[in-house]
């Protein structure tokens, strides 16, 4: 065969190093190119994490063995022969930046994993990479420089679960900076100040909320081919809000990035919450910076206890196992119902009456409501099925307000309704309910008890409490970084204060581990928890709206006025596919319902990629939750050209 020359840059002769020119025949492999272009640099050095990326086709070549020809490649071909590590800036949660060596050749999933390994996360498959929102510099803001953490001197491990020192991974006990540097990680970090706060990037809109979830990279291709360079910025986010099997004795990182991700979309206004949370929420703010800093912060644990523990959990698993079908036997036979007396608001009907009482019963995943108690045994004025629906609360402690607003799927949209109750004790087991029979669980599932219990807490931290007549003024205390900026213009910080120290007093014996664990539960509690946002046509729509895409369901929002219009369970879906030519998803429901949609802000592939990934972390069950099933999530995820 005729011998052609290659042209190969060498990234380790400087950038202003000619390429070298190999001389090659068609059917030499990969790595044999390798090969002649390492003796050529006459350099001697560890050469393995390097390989041959591809300007001209944005690929990497890592199959050693394929032969030029097989790989397309001729004399014009542009190749590089660069490290497949490289290092990145990146962006915690927390505000903290790293600076880490990450995987540029493998795809994005595999770089997470890689990221998470080394920060001790685990369940990576929660997070992912996405570009940085542009902050605006005013002229007269000076440059500062911000610090910037440097790890790449940790090395890359492999084991998902490293061993720990001191309560941290082995790889940051090597020195006094990589300890400072894993107590940033795994310790909340105090607020910064109000001026700070307003600076930054709040989005105004639903429209920006859909821009920001335009950036996050594609998890099937590698960092190189989606134009990330060396040494470029990033910010680590949870992506999926479903977070499985949460243990503070091993997750201290993942936790506290959990929390400080949900504190700042409390802060920045990225989620709505009525004036009794974001009370609350600065109550639990200012006792989490109070007890992080004061106490020793070393989670450290017994082996023989972690032993006891992981029995006991496996014990829990089979006899899980055991009891479903005498469960499924009792259910069947003693379905628990609910019956009372509730008020009923229907706002859609053009009138203006109020609530008006009624005799209700809660059986299964249906509400029906009588004229009174006598006429329970009868036919009902209406019953409506909750199965699908979207629950919110409509809550005001002080004003003894108990109001559950409800949305319900109807062929035209969703029928608003909002149910009063008289009491605490009355809301709380009602709200259980309707939050169960929503994802299609009746009275009878097991997490009914723990529901009520925690609406009840949560109920409880609201209350006024009547034994902290004057909570001590605090003069430390900076309430306008523990609120967002509407709240820091309604009020001063002498109003704000009070408010805050009264709200602080209900949480005040909290450990630190458990006030993180009630913040991060109060907002998993708020109705647009979780939703990530997409500017949308849908087939046949002349104008633009938004979908919003959650852990269990895809919801159809008004862009003008931004009401629910629809909302669609992933429970429902028999089969969703992309239209990679003309860029449009569609997805067809249980019951002949097809919809289909083209996306304005993002990729097709974004929202394609949040759909199936959804459905990947709901396949995750403990048996096998060591093993992540990296194929499965790429065949629900990759699409066309994933593999």
């Amino acid at each position: 065969m005729a011998a052609w020359d290659l042209s190969v840059a060498v990234e380790e002769l400087g950038p202003e190093a000619p390429p070298l020119s190999v001389s090659v025949t068609s059917d030499l492999h990969i790595g044999g190119v390798i090969l002649k272009v390492v003796e050529k640099t006459e350099i001697s050095r560890d050469w393995s994490d390097h390989a041959l990326w591809w300007e001209q086709k944005q690929q990497w070549l890592l199959s050693p063995a394929w032969t030029l020809d097989k790989c397309g490649i001729h004399a014009d071909a542009r190749l590089t022969f660069t490290p497949q590590h490289k290092p990145l800036r990146l962006g915690l949660p927390n505000g903290v930046t790293l600076k880490l060596r990450a995987c540029f050749s493998g795809p994005a999933f595999r770089t997470v994993m890689g990221i998470c390994r080394v920060l001790n996360i685990r369940h990576p498959e929660e997070l992912s990479l996405l570009r940085p929102v542009e902050e605006k510099k005013k002229k007269k803001d000076k440059e500062t420089a911000e610090e910037v953490y440097d790890l790449t001197g940790v090395p890359l491990t492999s084991v998902s679960i490293p061993s720990l020192y001191n309560g941290m991974p082995a790889h940051f006990a090597d020195s006094p900076q990589t300890e400072a540097v894993y107590k940033m990680l795994s310790i909340t970090q105090p607020a910064p100040a109000p001026e700070n706060i307003t600076k930054m990037y709040r989005p105004a809109s639903v429209v920006d909320k859909a821009h920001i979830h335009s950036r996050w990279l594609d998890s099937s291709r590698s960092l190189l081919q989606q134009g990330v360079q060396e040494n470029d910025r990033l910010w680590l986010r949870f992506k999926y809000y479903s977070f499985y099997d949460l243990e503070p004795k091993y997750d201290a990182v993942r936790l506290t990035q959990l929390y400080e991700q949900a504190r700042w979309a409390v802060l920045l206004e990225d989620i709505d919450c009525t004036e009794e949370e974001m009370m609350l929420f600065g109550a639990l703010q200012y006792h989490i910076n109070k007890v992080s800093q004061s106490e020793p912060q070393g989670m450290t644990s017994c082996p023989a206890m972690d032993d006891l523990d992981s029995a006991l959990q496996c014990l829990e698993v089979k006899m899980d196992g055991e009891t479903s079908s005498m469960d499924m036997l009792e259910t069947m036979t003693t379905a628990p119902e609910l019956h009372d007396y509730l008020k009923i608001f229907r706002p859609k009907r053009l009138t203006l009456k109020g609530y008006k009482q009624y005799w209700f019963t809660f059986k299964d995943t249906s509400i029906s409501y009588y004229k009174s108690k006598e006429e329970g045994f009868g036919e009902p004025i209406q019953q409506m099925n909750l199965k699908g629906c979207e629950v919110a609360p409509d809550v005001n402690v002080a004003g003894q307000k108990f109001c559950i607003k409800l949305l319900i799927p109807a062929p035209e949209g969703m029928n608003e309704v909002y149910l009063r109750c008289e009491n605490e004790k009355q809301y709380s087991q009602w709200m259980a309910a309707c939050r169960l029979a929503s994802k299609g669980k009746n009275l009878a599932d097991s997490s009914f008890p723990t529901e009520v219990q925690n609406i009840q807490a949560f109920l409880t931290m609201q209350c006024p409490n009547p034994k902290s007549q004057s909570a001590q003024a605090d003069d430390s205390i900076n309430t306008h970084s523990l609120v967002s900026p509407r709240y820091q213009k309604k009020y001063k910080a002498k109003q704000l204060t009070p408010r805050i120290l009264e709200a602080y007093q209900n949480v005040a014996q909290l450990s630190l581990t458990d006030a993180i664990l009630r913040f991060l539960q109060i907002w998993q509690a708020l109705p647009d928890f979780g939703v990530s946002y997409f500017v949308v046509r849908f087939k046949g729509s002349r104008k633009d709206e938004v979908l919003g895409i959650a852990n269990n369901r895809l919801i159809r929002i008004d862009l003008g006025v931004g009401d629910v219009v629809k909302t669609w369970r992933y429970n429902n879906m028999r089969q969703w596919n992309v239209n990679w030519d003309i860029k449009q998803v569609a997805i067809e429901f249980d019951g002949n319902v097809n919809i289909a949609f083209s996306c304005v802000t993002a990729n097709c592939k974004i929202v394609h990629e949040y759909i199936g990934g959804y459905i990947f972390m709901s396949t995750r069950s403990r048996e096998q939750s060591d093993t992540l099933n990296e194929d499965l999530f790429h065949k629900l995820t990759g699409g066309h050209d994933a593999l």
